[in-house]
């Protein structure tokens, strides 16, 4: 597409998560919602008069086969991702699916694959890596703020109580804590770190294989390693921390979201009784730097987003794919020996 030509949207899912992205996507220059798509009709006819959408279906094959949407945005519940993005790339649309973008790397190789052949665009709506607080953390990292930077502390543990009627704990509908809650601190420690070489993980899985409890330790080259946690039955200090030889840098909870930074650095005073904080805003509902990233890429001709390309999504979900494998082997009492990351996937790209 043509930088000044208007982007028509197509919107797939109009439960919760597409009513705080709709707003900030409409907000985007050059973007037109043009159709929102549920699988029940009077839910979508709803959805689209509140948000001023002119048209609503029930149909998913009616959007992907209209010539004048350019891009959907898919956000229905997990399983299903993998089939609606793939049905969509193949109908030559830009697509953008919720995280996970996938139930596993298989699946992620599957759809990047089918992306490349078909020459569209591509990406898991990881919102916080285009997050202002997560960019200013980078560029403190790398301006070498703290140092060397050694280790990562993150956790994303909140109660989803499943008499309350949470989807989490439907097992057509979600896998559990660990690609929905989890797949933050893996994805934060490897912008920072890249893929680990070794990982020791344990956790809770119900009668259903749902995991709802999970902690693992990532370790990487040169001794680094990140401490990590998820979980849907209590809390766990949703904030993170990074770590290098010189101080270390938090970011509040809920640090996925997060719109502040606590340095620690420069000196003992500011260390451990005044740390700098470093105050950013932040646009609509938070998701607006992403979208606005993903409309801009898209206009130029990308396939990918260099923020967050295919090989690192792939890579976080090889990590995802082998903490599960060590939650089931813990779960039927035989666990396996730890092995290097390395000797449990592919290096080719498809998780074995």
């Amino acid at each position: 597409m043509s930088a000044g030509a208007l982007q028509r949207w197509g919107i797939v899912g109009a439960g919760s998560i597409s009513r705080t992205v709709v707003p900030d996507l409409a907000s985007c220059q050059g973007v037109e919602v043009s159709i929102v798509q549920s699988r029940d009709a009077g839910k979508a006819a709803a959805f689209a008069q509140e948000f001023g959408i002119g048209r609503s279906t029930g149909d998913f094959g009616e959007l992907l086969a209209d010539p004048l949407i350019d891009a959907v945005y898919i956000a229905t519940p997990f399983a299903t991702h993998h089939a609606l993005a793939k049905r969509a790339l193949l109908a030559g649309k830009h697509v953008l699916v919720e995280k996970p973008i996938a139930m596993n790397a298989a699946q992620v190789v599957d759809l990047f694959a089918v992306a490349s052949g078909m020459q569209v665009f591509l990406m898991e709506a990881m919102w916080m890596k285009f997050n202002p607080a997560f960019r200013r953390l980078h560029d403190e990292l790398a301006a070498g703020r703290i140092g060397e930077v050694r280790s990562l502390r993150a956790s994303f543990g909140i109660p989803f109580p499943a008499e309350l009627g949470s989807s989490r704990w439907d097992h057509a509908r979600s896998p559990g804590s660990l690609l929905d809650q989890g797949i933050y601190p893996v994805t934060l420690a490897q912008t920072i770190f890249g893929p680990p070489v070794s990982i020791h993980a344990a956790g809770s899985l119900n009668e259903d294989g749902i995991d709802f409890a999970e902690h693992f330790t990532l370790e990487f080259e040169g001794g680094r390693f990140a401490q990590c946690a998820s979980g849907m039955t209590e809390f766990c200090d949703p904030s993170a921390a990074v770590s290098g030889r010189r101080g270390w840098i938090s970011i509040p909870a809920p640090f996925w979201a997060g719109t502040a930074l606590d340095i620690h650095a420069d000196s003992w005073d500011v260390m451990f009784r005044e740390p700098h904080r470093v105050e950013l805003g932040q646009e609509g509902n938070g998701y607006v730097p992403m979208l606005r990233e993903v409309v801009k890429a898209i206009n130029s001709g990308a396939r990918e987003h260099a923020l967050h390309p295919a090989s690192e999504t792939i890579a976080v979900f090889r990590t995802i794919d082998a903490i599960g494998r060590q939650l089931i082997a813990l779960k039927t009492e035989s666990p396996t020996p730890q092995a290097p990351l390395e000797q449990t996937t592919s290096p080719q790209g498809s998780a074995r």
